[in-house]
């Protein structure tokens, strides 16, 4: 079939569709309503399939429309993507590149990596969203970021991940614990309350089937919250224990002093690295900030973690390894 279709003629659709009348669409677009009607007729003539149909006083979406409706969605962020794209490259590295950041990663890796992009190219803005892993990969595939910094899950064909560093979650508690200093055993730790994350968080549900493998009831939540930042203070004034990575237990970090309650079995290993949409074009600054990244934890590990990092997700992917939330 040759269709001779015009952008214009689905913008004006999308209008339409959006607004349920003809009138107030071509209100809106400063068009005639017989001019929007003639837009509307080109394409139910061009598709074959009625896209409206009438409903009181105003129209809705058939079918065929409603998905028309999704397909147009698509093509204008695809020419909103493609003039910007289009202007960064006449312009060098410049623009807005907005990133998902892991509690552990937005405090641990992203400050040094914006003050090297800064250094770099002052003219981009790097709008920087913190939050749970499972909020920052839905914001990613409806496009609302351009690149997550986290941990990585299973293998997704719609999505490229690069691993950058391994990542210990363990069980933690104020130095001042009943627990602290002791062989902490799984019945000891589920007579405790706990701070968690939400029950959607992965590494919540990574803990919690820990305990049903070994006939114990789920960890107490006694406080839940999404903000990594609150966590140490909570430990340290309520008793209760929770599950962090281990990066936030360095001499130090805190006062008073976290420490680890070791146990192979509340240790979960996840990898951290970069996920962006497998069919997207990165700007060259999206692009440069991934490199940064890259490189910054390289200088501190070398290459070979990196590498075994790499192994480390491929089998984690075949075996469902729990995506990591924090």
């Amino acid at each position: 079939m040759v269709m001779n279709l015009q952008v214009r003629d689905l913008m004006y659709f999308a209008k339409v569709a959006e607004l349920g009348h003809l009138g107030r669409a071509a209100e809106a677009l400063h068009v005639t309503q017989p001019a929007l009607s003639k837009c509307i007729d080109r394409l139910e003539e061009n598709y074959g399939a009625a896209l409206f149909e009438r409903s009181g006083r105003g129209i809705r979406l058939t079918d065929a429309g409603r998905l028309l409706q999704e397909r147009v969605r698509l093509v204008e962020r695809t020419l909103d993507e493609t003039q910007r794209e289009i202007a960064t490259l006449g312009a060098g590295l410049s623009g807005l590149v907005k990133v998902g950041a892991a509690a552990t990663i937005a405090e641990f890796i992203m400050p040094t990596a914006c003050r090297v992009l800064h250094e770099e190219a002052p003219a981009v803005v790097v709008e920087l969203q913190i939050g749970m892993n499972d909020v920052l990969q839905d914001a990613l595939r409806k496009r609302q970021l351009d690149v997550v910094i986290g941990p990585l899950g299973r293998h997704d064909d719609a999505l490229v991940q690069i691993p950058i560093l391994a990542d210990d979650v363990v069980v933690a508690a104020s130095a001042t614990h009943p627990l602290a200093g002791k062989r902490a055993t799984l019945e000891a730790m589920s007579a405790c309350g706990w701070v968690l994350p939400a029950q959607s968080v992965a590494t919540r549900q990574w803990l919690e089937a820990v305990f049903a493998a070994h006939g114990l009831p789920a960890p107490r939540a006694a406080v839940m919250t999404s903000s990594i930042a609150a966590v140490p203070r909570l430990i340290a004034e309520t008793g209760l224990l929770s599950f962090i990575s281990r990066r936030n237990l360095e001499a130090g970090r805190f006062t008073p002093a976290l420490v680890e309650l070791p146990n192979p079995v509340t240790t979960m290993t996840r990898e951290f690295g970069v996920v962006h949409r497998n069919d997207d074009y990165l700007s060259p600054a999206a692009r440069r900030l991934i490199e940064i990244v890259r490189a910054q934890h390289d200088e501190v590990t070398g290459t070979t973690e990196t590498a075994a990092a790499k192994g480390r997700v491929k089998a984690g992917a075949a075996g469902g390894r729990a995506n990591g939330g924090r």
